[in-house]
């Protein structure tokens, strides 16, 4: 049985993104909201904290990262709530196909529409809050690998609470002792870059981060929502 599972797995994981992608573009509000909230908050930093742009190019490595943060669990609470809601789910937890692909695909496709585009747009609120040229570059690399690892860690809580009508809350509680350590090292990577010093150890732990979750966090939000579903 092992066999044919295996060899559908790619035209699953293929079949689910693409359905994960129309569905977003069906529905602009899951995506556009967390930027506009990432554009908005920046904005508002300088008007609430100061315009003078040393303190700003101080602050900004912090407040690009704290934020991206905050827009990504703004989005998580959707990644399985649509399936559950609708049946999709169940039928997914008894097809044939490694649910594990199915969840890795339906993780790319929230970085696609959320991390990605907040990581696109990050350089350009970096400019209106002074950040210095060098730390673009470190801001782009952080963030790519952020966004995805808290992607991937989102879906375990977003799987351990699908079934609860108000989830975002506890959601929020269980992803964020998780995601104070790609914080550290990604703010901590721009802030380096800024000031001229070495970035690639921080970068490294960062990219460590990453395959960790991709190798672990679908299994744990496929086994969550086995539970999940099963208990409701």
């Amino acid at each position: 049985m092992s066999r044919p599972h295996n060899s559908s797995s790619p035209g699953a994981f293929g079949a689910t993104l693409r359905r994960d992608l129309l569905l977003s573009g069906r529905n602009p509000g899951d995506w556009v909201n967390p930027l506009v909230f990432f554009l908005i908050a920046i904005t508002l930093i300088p008007l609430g904290v100061s315009p003078e742009r040393e303190l700003l190019a101080l602050l900004a490595p912090g407040l690009l990262w704290v934020m991206a943060l905050l827009a990504t669990l703004l989005s998580l609470d959707g990644l399985f709530r649509s399936d559950f809601d609708d049946g999709a789910l169940e039928q997914m937890l008894v097809s044939p196909q490694l649910l594990y692909f199915t969840v890795l695909a339906k993780v790319l496709a929230h970085w696609l529409v959320t991390g990605l585009p907040l990581t696109l747009l990050a350089p350009v609120l970096g400019v209106m809050l002074a950040l210095p040229a060098d730390g673009f570059v470190a801001l782009c690399v952080s963030l790519l690998l952020g966004t995805a690892t808290m992607s991937l860690v989102g879906a375990v809580g977003a799987a351990l609470t699908v079934s609860l009508r108000r989830g975002g809350l506890l959601l929020s509680l269980i992803v964020m002792p998780l995601y104070v350590p790609v914080l550290i090292f990604g703010a901590s990577a721009v802030s380096n870059a800024a000031l001229g010093s070495a970035v690639g150890g921080q970068l490294a732990v960062l990219g460590v981060f990453s395959a960790l979750a991709l190798m672990l966090a679908p299994l744990a939000a496929a086994a969550a929502l086995r539970i999940c579903v099963d208990s409701y």
